[in-house]
């Protein structure tokens, strides 16, 4: 069962009582559609390409700094017959030869950090897809309820005219009648919700899209997943990407404890200045500067204490997050099955209350049968085909969360054909910390984003 299940699945569009027109939407095309438009991801990438310019300010510590200077001066009390104004222009330059290891390992901890972000834009690109899944499924499922519910008054509207001819003619009551009016006028009740369902969806769908929906064609084909439970943790324990985002973090801690360290290390700084006065005397220097903290108050072995206290929270957050997958990914393997086993129940249950259906009302057209007997059986067929069109919804859905819990639901394991997102364009834009605004990887950078219907900014 579980083999005929994670292969590719067929039969959904079959059993949906939707025609179909030429040149309907596909379910890639609500994902192509979401990945376009998502401002999640926008977002998220924003904060992606501000992590790269940690990196970059990193690179700028191991640099020196050059700066340039003007002073003027009036000297007081003022002195007579004497200029009392001294001026002074300079160009000096700072640089620190060595400062414990820390300028280094801050580097190091801010490219870790930059792939950590890398990971969690995955993250909320697989959020961004699996919500389009919902909402294009949805949509599905509300507008199969609408044409479920609008048969259901036709049906209704037959048994009560019927009622009220064989009522003419003295065949059953005014009670048979009644029952007949109630349903009907339920029936157009529950039209009422069914309908009001499929507009939530549709907003529903444009917020996950950036557009309302057309006419939507039911995905015949579900995605490949794994062969079996253990397969598919294996799977989720090695590509998610929060798994990967919490290894980074504690690598990222691992070097702030080596960070706090160095700060309990002296620190060498190589500095040089020239300069010129108002009188035309010029003037240079360069210096040596060595500086070892002796007492700082405690501020620097509490520092340590609290990286290695970071240390231990996101080691212990790597374990949760661990924990939490594994669950994600049983739970959608469960859902899976179940919700397969519910079609296969669904069909045969539609089966057997069709054959109901039609067996009753040919009995009640001969008498041996009443009108609510009628309206029982045909709220019953109502109801196996409602729980079919559910279990069919709830049953892709679960086929693409349980890819999303192995960490598969993006747009290049899907295969979307829309141009991504390239993570590392700005980070090789900007990690060397150029002084210029634009740079040629920032232009390609543009490009990209343009192709994705964004603006980066730069």
């Amino acid at each position: 069962m579980q083999r005929h299940f994670f292969r590719f699945a067929a039969g959904i569009a079959a059993t949906l009582a939707l025609v179909v027109p030429a040149g309907a939407e596909t379910l890639g095309d609500a994902l192509v559609a979401a990945y376009r438009n998502s401002n999640l991801l926008e977002q998220n990438r924003a904060v992606l390409r501000a992590a790269d310019e940690d990196a970059a300010q990193a690179v700028a510590t191991l640099r020196p700094v050059i700066a340039a200077t003007a002073q003027t001066v009036r000297r007081e009390p003022a002195q007579p017959g004497q200029d009392n104004l001294t001026s002074q222009i300079a160009l000096s330059a700072e640089i620190t030869l060595y400062a414990g290891g820390q300028n280094r390992l801050a580097l190091e901890a801010a490219k870790e950090a930059v792939l950590a972000t890398r990971e969690s834009l995955i993250d909320v690109e697989q959020q961004v897809l699996l919500g389009a899944v919902q909402a294009f499924m949805e949509v599905i499922r509300a507008g199969e309820f609408v044409a479920l519910r609008d048969n259901n008054i036709r049906v209704v509207s037959e048994q009560l005219q019927a009622a009220r001819d064989r009522f003419e003619v003295g065949e059953v009551t005014r009670t048979d009648v009644s029952l007949a009016e109630a349903r009907l006028a339920l029936a157009r009740a529950n039209l009422a919700v069914a309908q009001g369902d499929l507009q939530v969806a549709r907003e529903a769908y444009r917020a996950a899209t950036g557009r309302f929906p057309g006419a939507l064609q039911a995905p015949g084909r579900l995605p490949a997943t794994a062969d079996s439970l253990a397969s598919a943790k294996a799977i989720a324990a090695e590509r998610h990407p929060r798994i990967r985002e919490a290894q980074r973090l504690v690598t990222v801690s691992e070097l702030n404890i080596a960070r706090a360290r160095g700060g309990l290390l002296p620190t060498v700084d190589l500095s040089a200045q020239i300069g010129r006065d108002s009188d035309g005397e010029d003037a240079s220097s360069i210096g040596l500067f060595a500086r070892q903290t002796l007492y700082a108050g405690g501020r620097l072995s509490s520092v340590l204490r609290q990286a290695e206290a970071g240390r231990d929270r996101s080691r212990a957050g790597l374990l949760q997050t661990a924990v939490q997958i594994e669950q994600g990914v049983g739970e959608a393997w469960a859902s899976a099955l179940v919700t397969s086993a519910q079609i296969a129940a669904g069909q045969e249950q539609v089966r057997a209350a069709q054959l109901a259906f039609e067996g009753v009302r040919e009995e009640a057209a001969l008498g041996a049968r009443t009108t609510l007997d009628v309206l029982d059986a045909e709220q019953e067929l109502l109801d196996a085909r409602a729980n079919l069109i559910q279990a069919q919804t709830q049953r892709a859905v679960a086929s693409y969360r349980l890819l999303s819990a192995m960490g598969l639901l993006t747009a290049d394991h899907l295969r979307l054909g829309v141009p991504t997102y390239d993570p590392a364009a700005h980070y090789n834009a900007v990690q060397g910390a150029p002084v210029v605004r634009v740079s040629p990887q920032g232009e390609r950078l543009d490009h990209v984003l343009r192709s994705l219907g964004r603006d980066s900014g730069q």
